[in-house]
């Protein structure tokens, strides 16, 4: 007897601020993507699935979008992350120290957090 069958996985991506389509709130939304795996005796063999989504976290509404969406917005948010994945590069209302991406002369740092 051969036991076959699919699995689910689901990722959390990142987490963006966007205008929801649902609610027009401009909340959080977790970017997921889900890939569905063939199974064979309980073991994941390989992928026939893959979906992408966000989530708003305000309202709830879920929408599916496209892979190359899903990209661009992971693009944009690595971007606005100068590359940290845990958020901010220099921490809370801190000026850049000279050397670092981010320093001007006379003390006025070009601090995206600071207004």
């Amino acid at each position: 007897m051969i036991i076959f069958g699919t699995r689910g996985y689901l990722y959390q991506l990142a987490i963006l601020t966007i205008v929801c389509g649902w609610c027009g709130n401009p909340a959080a939304h977790t970017l997921r993507k889900r890939v569905t795996k063939f199974t064979l005796f309980f073991v994941p063999l390989f992928p026939f699935s893959t979906k992408f989504a966000t989530q708003c976290t305000f309202c709830g509404g879920e929408q599916q979008i496209p892979k190359e969406q899903a990209e661009q917005l992971l693009a944009q948010h690595a971007a606005s992350q100068n590359g940290n994945p845990f958020g901010q590069a220099q921490g809370q209302g801190q000026a850049p120290a000279q050397g670092q991406p981010g320093y001007a002369p006379g003390g006025q740092g070009q601090n995206p957090y600071q207004h």
